[in-house]
């Protein structure tokens, strides 16, 4: 029973910040369209585990975080740490960036990510897998690769 309310509280909380979304955030989101992705979408503020990530490539096992002002007072550095770990230890890898490199290099930040996906920037994914391909469910309605 308290499982399934903090289940319900997590899911609650990532519809909430969906729903008011930074601008930092939304750069990112209407940029990631960008990158070529094959077998693989991104869902944004997503629940996993105690944390509600910004953006994760679920099928990739990837996780992206944009830390902003508050990332920069005492203790948060710790607390991002100890989310990182967990996230870590669970088998995502963790990509962070700060609001500034989003605003200022979004190429370098997409070709992070890319990087990231299918081990180089150069590499096609329309002819590279991604490192991981267990089936994944679809995306729900909002949420993945928007459709032209």
């Amino acid at each position: 029973m308290k499982d399934d309310k903090l289940r319900r509280f997590r899911l609650a909380t990532a519809k909430r910040l969906r729903a008011n979304q930074t601008s930092v955030e939304q750069r990112l989101w209407n940029a990631i369209d960008r990158i070529p992705l094959l077998q693989t979408h991104f869902r944004r503020q997503a629940p996993i585990g105690p944390y509600v990530v910004d953006f994760v490539a679920l099928r990739a096992k990837l996780v992206i975080e944009l830390d902003g002002e508050s990332h920069t007072h005492p203790g948060a550095s710790e607390k991002d740490a100890r989310r990182t770990a967990w996230l870590e230890q669970e088998g995502y890898r963790v990509l962070r960036f700060w609001n500034a490199e989003v605003y200022e290099n979004i190429d370098g930040v997409l070709d992070t990510i890319h990087a990231a996906l299918y081990g180089s920037k150069d590499i096609d994914a329309g002819l590279t897998p991604p490192r991981t391909a267990p089936p994944s469910d679809p995306p729900p309605p909002g949420e993945g690769r928007r459709e032209a």
